[in-house]
């Protein structure tokens, strides 16, 4: 096999690695529920991705022909990864609301207080 495909096979194998290994980080480190869904499914679909582009470079290279079978895993793993969050979060969400929970959670930074209707257009019309 030559060099650049071992180093190409070999540098896509750490990349999707390390995308795994910072979803699982994160799926530990964040607060709630709702912060912690993304980063293991971020991190687990650009990993199959890194690791399924390594797998087609090492067996293309080794048989001499277009290796394109992983693509198949990785396709469905971006499908299934997805709507599985999605269904994970609408279930919690409807948890946390049955249990009187503030969901959705408020955002960090600095608030604005409401202002009513009939100011805005004074607002905008003296800028």
């Amino acid at each position: 096999m030559p060099w650049w495909a071992e180093w190409l096979t070999a540098l896509l194998v750490l990349v999707g690695a390390a995308f795994a290994a910072i979803g699982s980080f994160g799926l530990v480190r964040l607060p709630t529920f709702f912060s912690r869904i993304h980063a293991p499914t971020l991190g687990a679909t650009l990993g199959v991705w890194a690791i399924s582009l390594a797998t087609i470079v090492y067996f293309s290279v080794q048989g001499f022909q277009l290796f394109l079978h992983a693509v198949l895993i990785a396709f469905f793993v971006a499908l299934t990864a997805p709507v599985t969050t999605i269904f994970l979060m609408r279930a919690a969400l409807f948890r946390e609301r049955q249990k009187g929970g503030d969901v959705p959670p408020p955002a960090h930074g600095p608030q604005r207080p409401p202002q009513a209707a009939s100011e805005e257009p004074e607002a905008l019309s003296n800028r």
